[in-house]
């Protein structure tokens, strides 16, 4: 079904652009690059480009600005993004919390403005392309992700724990027959006949 998916919505999964995720206690999730979203929006007629940045609090005064750089001092509070379509008189518009994401994983705190605008982004080109992207979902919108492999490698040790017996075959001795343990063992009586030969 994963493949017949990638293969409705074009997506490759050997080039990472979807993989496919069984979370613990749920179904399996389709899980979609940010440039499997960059390369449909591309090859949308309509599309004309997009503005994403940091929503940050500086001395004092929430403000958003553009890219992910962002000083010191600043704290940053989340993303946004707006995406640009033919014939649209506005933008589509994301703003997301950085709170509502950030999980202390390992890639959000060493990346969180990074992530978060990421985020922004590809929520914003959802709602712009709700027929080529409305189903799609990325792994920073995925919390659990990251550990999606510590909770598999559990699984499988759990279903692993079973007591596994050596079993060697017995050793086959060519020259004696294998005694079978019957209490009435079967006789067969082989009678010797003499054949005579032909006389010259």
């Amino acid at each position: 079904m994963f493949i017949n998916l990638c293969r409705y919505q074009k997506l490759n999964p050997f080039l990472n652009e979807a993989y496919l995720v069984k979370f613990k206690g749920s179904s399996a999730q389709i899980i979609t690059s940010k440039e499997a979203y960059m390369k449909k929006a591309e090859r949308n007629e309509d599309y004309e480009g997009f503005k994403a940045g940091l929503i940050v609090q500086r001395n004092n005064e929430v403000t958003e600005i553009e890219g992910s750089f962002a000083l010191k001092t600043d704290i940053v509070l989340g993303g946004w993004a707006e995406v640009y379509k033919k014939n649209r008189k506005f933008p589509y518009v994301a703003k997301v919390n950085l709170d509502e994401y950030n999980k202390g994983q390992s890639t959000w705190n060493q990346k969180p403005k990074t992530m978060i605008r990421k985020v922004a982004i590809v929520q914003a080109l959802r709602e712009a392309f709700p027929e080529d992207l409305g189903a799609l979902y990325t792994e920073e919108e995925q919390t659990q992700v990251s550990n999606v492999s510590y909770e598999v490698k559990d699984e499988i040790n759990k279903k692993a724990n079973t007591k596994v017996i050596d079993i060697q075959p017995e050793p086959v001795n060519t020259l004696e027959p294998k005694k079978i343990n019957d209490p009435k063992p079967a006789h067969t009586k082989v009678q010797q006949q003499n054949i005579e030969g032909p006389s010259f």
